[in-house]
């Protein structure tokens, strides 16, 4: 991933993600939480002291190595046990009906086909179990949409992959899951391009 990918892009990430508004969303999203929970996205930990007592285990997966050393004063203080499972979120490592609920915060923005990241969770995930998501992706504007797609090739560049533009509540649907919340906000302070955000829960069909 080179220099910048590997060392500077998850520390800047890890303070970035890191603000008062983030940690409101993040303390929402993992409120409901509970038994054994695999993370796409795990980066450098940062939605481990959101995580209720009544998750057992995480299992995290990120393509970012350098996240983990970042994590580990999260790890050590977290009463939750977590375990490295893989990298990529397009193939988990995990049975199938093996886990009891997903968790993605601001991730199916960069996984390269995040159709298939969505299809992986849903075979993981155990019958009538859950993805509780927060993620950025396209907006209702057309004006900022336009601008959003043009600037997407530079965000790719500067963000590892992100995408700006990317249609949340299809790519849960086309990979097999059915939402059944969502809530469509700006977030706070961040640019329009960037801050067009998608909280909800889906669960397998």
């Amino acid at each position: 991933m080179g220099f910048y990918g590997d060392r500077v892009f998850p520390r800047a990430m890890n303070r970035l993600m890191d603000t008062d508004q983030t940690r409101e969303v993040r303390a929402r999203v993992c409120a409901s939480l509970s038994g054994d929970v695999v993370e796409i996205g795990f980066g450098t930990g940062l939605n481990l002291p959101h995580l209720p007592p009544t998750v057992t285990i995480v299992r995290a997966v990120d393509p970012l190595e350098r996240g983990r050393a970042l994590a580990s004063a999260r790890i050590a203080a977290s009463p939750v046990s977590v375990e490295f499972v893989g990298l990529d979120g397009q193939v988990l490592p995990l049975g199938d009906d093996s886990v009891d609920a997903a968790l993605s915060t601001w991730t199916l923005c960069s996984i390269p086909d995040p159709v298939a990241a969505v299809r992986e969770l849903n075979r993981v995930l155990r019958p009538g179990g859950k993805l509780q998501f927060v993620e950025h992706g396209c907006l209702p504007e057309p004006r900022v949409l336009k601008w959003q797609r043009r600037l997407n090739p530079v965000q790719r560049r500067v963000a590892c992959g992100c995408n700006l533009d990317r249609d949340i509540p299809s790519i849960l649907e086309d990979g097999g899951l059915r939402v059944d919340s969502l809530t469509s906000y700006y977030m706070k302070r961040d640019p329009k391009i960037l801050g067009w955000t998608f909280e909800g829960v889906a669960s397998t069909a």
